[in-house]
């Protein structure tokens, strides 16, 4: 059967050329969420601008986020967007309304996993920066997280018009730091209190915004002013050199001697731009109303929308080496991905991006991993906390969906006649852990169903039972975000717990290979067990987790034993021989065994194979790792040494210090371990006027006298 040539369905609102889907992130108090809320006064959605510091952000509407001033989840709010005609100004898309989705992402780095996943499931984003400060670590990190996926970039370099702003020093930072080939499009007029406008490189145009009016809602189209003729110039020739460079349509024009118009050149860095190979940028001030009416546009401009991407791939369930697409298309099967979920009054909500097909209320979902249909009850549009029911999601949306239970972040939901999986987001793990426990019995069955909820919300926060104490152990990525989860529980779910101290996620690894031998052989009249493994350990490459080979000949061991000792294998990874913690990086070739026609069973090479890795592990030398974080202190000169002094009693390797408008920026790794309470004091080293950001690493190997302390502390693992 042929499918309608157009994509759209008749009953969609907006059409897919005409909808965005765009995130905002950015390192932690770089602007994100009063960009937001700009965008969201500036369409219409708001009448009213909150603040951050006010606490009335729409999109921080957690009572934490409120509190804090920080955005601890991201969340999605749709608004609609009409280019104005102007004079003077050319516009790809003028006049017309342009739906936008936009999620705000939190910049703290223990919630990176919101990040991480909404990055997973957007078409394009803003990545904002400080004009002080420039790139920071989380801008780097996040910077990392799209182009992982891929996600084009607008880059808005926000508060030019705080005191040391300096617009070139941002973009030569984007193009040092991260590598982006980035270019003016929109450049500040005046930095500081002076700052008053843009100028729009493409249509050489000064935007001027009215200094009466403190909404910044009203603004005149004007000739360039003098002083900024000559870099408006400059920096157009420097766009169309790239673009001559980058695109093959200004290319063919330039050597033809054709005229290159603005429309050329706009449609060119689009394209370029959706190739990930330009990042337009764009300067003002969100907290004073200066610039984000042009930021809209270019995110129309630029930024793609879904038919501008290539299609979504994932795999056959059946043949997980067929690759199979998700066409951007209403009239295709239904194809989506889960990528959160939250826990409300009303029940489990499911955020989910819908890649092909439509879904409506009342429909069934196929879940390719359970093998499950489930019925959709509702489906909910989402403004931050506000909740619009629709009857049907189309390609290309984002929505939540209510009465699908078996459901994981990550999880595809399909049509049963097309199964396919799509790749979920990846998530780090955890670095710090911690003991809780209920106040009174009675929080005891709320406790245990509060950490359920919170982790199946949350992919970075584990909860796992220690089989020597038997006490509840929660992991996740900060002290900050177990602060946040077990306020949360309080809040949310009504339990009272009490937690331990904050303690380091450690791991374990083997420097050396070793062959170890397991026999379990039990007689104890009637049938016994009997199972025998012989196997080789190795040292992987660091990041690389356990890799195994089975390499049994001669059916020594029975094929339908060889599973059992791979499940053996990865339960001995679990508790390692220094202190107990998690084994990683290492490869284990299965080598040879023997079995019993009698005896034999799957339990029995199932422990033979963990007798045999705890056999390897006593030769193979075995090392405490524990996570190292990259540190990076902003501090006025004089704190320096004082700073300094301090990370170096941290065991702390300092990397590299720089000088910015008479700040001090050093840069360090420092184990976890030695970060605790840095936040206090820190403060009191510098009478309050440092910050600092701390963003995970890598593990690297624990020193002998930091490992024979943790081994007397806590005991030997054998």
């Amino acid at each position: 059967m042929n499918m309608p040539s157009n994509p759209n369905s008749p009953k969609r609102s907006y059409p897919l050329e005409r909808t965005r889907n765009i995130g905002i992130a950015a390192h932690i108090d770089a602007g994100k969420t009063t960009l937001t809320e700009r965008i969201l006064f500036y369409t219409g959605m708001i009448h009213r601008l909150g603040e951050v510091h006010d606490g009335n952000a729409t999109t921080d509407w957690m009572e934490q986020e409120q509190e804090r001033g920080i955005t601890i989840t991201s969340a999605a709010v749709t608004c609609v967007w009409k280019q104005q005609p102007e004079e003077g100004i050319l516009k790809l898309c003028e006049g017309e309304n342009i739906r936008v989705n936009i999620i705000d992402t939190p910049g703290h780095v223990d919630f990176t996993a919101e990040v991480e996943r909404s990055l997973r499931v957007l078409d394009g984003a803003i990545a904002v920066f400080c004009g002080v400060a420039g790139v920071q670590p989380q801008s780097e990190t996040v910077w990392r997280q799209a182009d992982k996926y891929g996600v084009p970039r607008v880059a808005f370099i926000n508060k030019m018009d705080r005191v040391g702003a300096n617009f070139q020093a941002a973009v030569e930072d984007l193009r040092d730091k991260l590598d982006a080939n980035a270019w003016p499009v929109l450049i500040p007029i005046g930095s500081e209190e002076n700052l008053r406008g843009q100028v729009d490189v493409l249509n050489q145009r000064a935007i001027v915004y009215k200094d009466d009016d403190v909404l910044g809602s009203t603004y005149e189209v004007q000739p360039i002013p003098g002083e900024m003729q000559e870099v408006a110039e400059a920096a157009l020739e420097a766009i169309r050199e790239q673009l001559i460079d980058l695109d093959e349509e200004i290319g063919t024009k330039f050597l033809e001697e054709e005229e290159i118009t603005t429309e050329d050149l706009k449609r060119a860095i689009r394209r370029a731009t959706i190739a990930n190979r330009f990042v337009p940028v764009v300067g003002g001030s969100a907290f004073k109303n200066k610039g984000v009416q042009y930021l809209l546009d270019a995110v129309v401009d630029y930024l793609p929308g879904p038919l501008d991407i290539p299609s979504a791939e994932g795999m056959d369930p059946a043949d997980e080496s067929k690759t199979l697409e998700a066409i951007t298309n209403d009239n295709e099967p239904f194809c989506a991905l889960a990528f959160k979920l939250w826990s409300d009054k009303f029940g489990k909500l499911v955020f989910f991006r819908v890649y092909s097909g439509s879904i409506s209320k009342g429909d069934q979902v196929y879940n390719p991993r359970t093998r499950r249909k489930e019925r959709v009850g509702r489906l909910i549009q989402i403004q931050a906390d506000r909740q619009t029911d629709i009857d049907t999601c189309y390609a290309g949306e984002i929505a939540a969906m209510v009465g699908v239970k078996d459901v994981v972040t990550g999880d595809t939901l399909c049509s049963q006649r097309r199964e396919m999986m799509l790749e979920p987001p990846s998530f780090p793990e955890p670095v710090i852990s911690m003991a809780i426990e209920p106040r009174t019995t009675a929080d005891s069955e709320k406790m245990a169903i509060a950490l359920q909820r919170l982790s199946d919300e949350d992919p970075t926060f584990v909860v796992k039972t220690d089989e020597d104490t038997g006490q509840t152990i929660i992991s996740g990525m900060g002290e900050l975000h177990l602060e946040i989860l077990k306020d949360r529980m309080k809040r949310e779910f009504k339990v009272e717990a009490n937690a331990g101290k904050p303690q380091i996620a450690y791991r374990e690894t083997i420097t050396g290979e070793a062959r170890g031998e397991g026999k379990l052989i039990k007689q104890s009249g009637g049938k016994g067990q009997y199972g025998h493994v012989v196997l080789q350990v190795r040292p992987s490459e660091r990041g690389k987790g356990l890799t195994t080979e089975d390499k049994v000949v001669g059916g020594a061991i029975p094929k339908e034993f060889i599973n059992p000792c791979m499940t053996g294998i990865r339960e001995a990874m679990m508790n390692g021989m220094v202190a107990g913690y998690p084994v990683v990086d290492l490869h284990v070739d299965l080598l040879d065994g023997s079995s019993h026609e009698v005896d034999s069973s799957e339990q029995a090479f199932k422990m033979a194979a963990i007798f045999a890795m705890r056999d390897a592990f006593k030769n193979a030398g075995c090392i405490l790792l524990e996570p190292v974080m990259s540190v990076e202190v902003t501090c006025p000169d004089e704190f320096q040494g004082d700073i300094m002094g301090d990370l170096n009693r941290r065991r702390a390797r300092i990397s590299s210090i720089e000088n910015r408008n008479k700040l001090s920026v050093v840069k360090a790794e420092v184990p976890l371990a030695e970060m605790f309470g840095y936040a206090t004091d820190i403060r009191s080293l510098s009478r309050g006027r440092a910050d600092y950001s701390m963003l995970p690493s890598r593990f690297e190997p624990v020193p002998q006298t930091v490992t024979d302390q943790l081994t007397e502390q806590y005991g030997s693992a054998y």
